[in-house]
């Protein structure tokens, strides 16, 4: 009518402010559920200034129950049941592979493994660690993984576990968010109150390190990574190294691509990767399969993890319009799903009404499925300014 995009002109119902691997999980969902939905992302459509670029996307809630609560190990287990599904629904192919995790350490650090088992088996549910935790020694480690040939005299395989390609995934979800017919603005930044999404009736925030003014408790954790093109070592399945100083892992995507990382480092430094991680990833890797030395480095990146204090996800409402999510720390596209899905069943409550004051929401709360996850944000201000008075 008169060249008017009338759909450009309806109110949105939600606004997503945040495009990395959350903020477009729940625009995603949020528009197949029926809703108007925009995103705004300041960086592009790749996903190129987001965690989620740099992230290796293991799905290991078992082998990171070694260092993660259960309540992690928990999203982490229920997102790998949803990665296949979700995946299936995208309009571009994106690796996903469910072969398992090898855990494996030289001689002079076996010390780890026993303390490494100890931490994994008091974080992890009976029905997680039941046929998904097979200790291997000599030839039984040589058959699980021929690659490594007899470097490793002992390991554990979880079979149940998986992986996919990060950067697929994060293209994926863009071309899916096109055709839900979310209004995407990509190279957007977005302030703590953003002018430009006063229109939509509620708001997720899902910016990471970027919601920090809003949520000052948000610090970042530095990880560095190496992507190597490293042909004839035809490792099937993710690998981690126990080291008392740097655990590596070690992750095989197609086409003879792998991501290595291991470093975790409090601060917000954006800069480019050090020299010593560099040769402490390097070099470690070399030390899993010589194969290695003859790689071929295509990139070495670092990002900054967004992360609360108990390095818990959270899902934050905050009385009125607003939602924040965040705090999904080295767990992204471990438990992404689950906290995606739990978000967008906030947002649907909170425009259906069930969701309306604190009392309502606590009702809410009591019967999700992740209690945890949830919080009133207004109720905990309300609370912290009676106590300081």
């Amino acid at each position: 009518m008169n060249g008017i995009d009338q759909n450009a002109t309806r109110r949105a119902d939600f606004a997503v402010v945040g495009g990395g691997l959350v903020g477009r999980l729940v625009a995603w969902q949020l528009a197949g559920a029926g809703h108007r939905v925009e995103l705004f992302e300041r960086g592009d459509a790749l996903g190129t200034q987001s965690a989620a670029w740099v992230a290796a996307a293991m799905l290991a809630p078992l082998a990171e129950a070694a260092s993660a609560e259960p309540l992690v190990v928990g999203l982490g287990a229920a997102s790998l049941e949803q990665w296949p599904r979700l995946i299936a629904q995208l309009p571009e192919p994106v690796f996903f592979q469910r072969n398992g995790t090898l855990v494996v350490w030289h001689g002079a650090d076996r010390a780890e493994a026993p303390l490494f088992e100890r931490r994994l088996r008091a974080n992890s549910p009976a029905d997680l660690l039941d046929g998904g935790f097979v200790k291997l020694a000599g030839a039984q480690l040589t058959q699980a993984e021929p690659a490594l040939g007899a470097r490793f005299a002992q390991g554990w395989l979880l079979p149940n576990e998986g992986q996919l390609d990060n950067r697929q995934a994060l293209g994926a979800l863009a071309a899916g968010l096109a055709a839900r017919g979310v209004r995407t603005h990509w190279n957007t930044p977005v302030d703590a109150t953003p002018e430009s999404t006063r229109d939509a009736r509620w708001i997720i925030d899902c910016r990471g390190l970027g919601g920090k003014p809003a949520w000052p408790a948000l610090r970042g954790i530095r990880g560095e990574v190496a992507r190597v093109h490293a042909p004839g070592i035809g490792l099937s399945r993710p690998v981690r190294l126990l080291h008392p100083r740097y655990p590596l892992y070690i992750a095989p995507k197609e086409n003879d691509l792998y991501v290595i990382g291991a470093t975790e480092v409090e601060g917000e430094d954006m800069s480019p990767v050090s020299v010593r991680s560099a040769l402490e990833l390097l070099s470690a890797a070399f030390a899993v399969h010589p194969g290695f030395g003859e790689a071929r480095i295509l990139e070495l990146n670092s990002h900054c993890r967004p992360t609360l204090p108990d390095h818990r996800p959270a899902i934050v409402w905050d009385g009125a319009r607003t939602v924040r999510v965040n705090g999904l720390y080295r767990h992204g596209f471990m438990i992404a799903p689950e906290v995606a899905d739990s978000a967008c069943r906030v947002a649907e409550a909170l425009i259906s009404g069930d969701v309306a004051n604190a009392d309502t929401f606590g009702d809410f709360r009591r019967a999700a499925r992740w209690p945890e996850l949830l919080h009133d944000g207004h109720a905990q201000r309300t609370a912290a300014a009676a106590l300081s008075h």
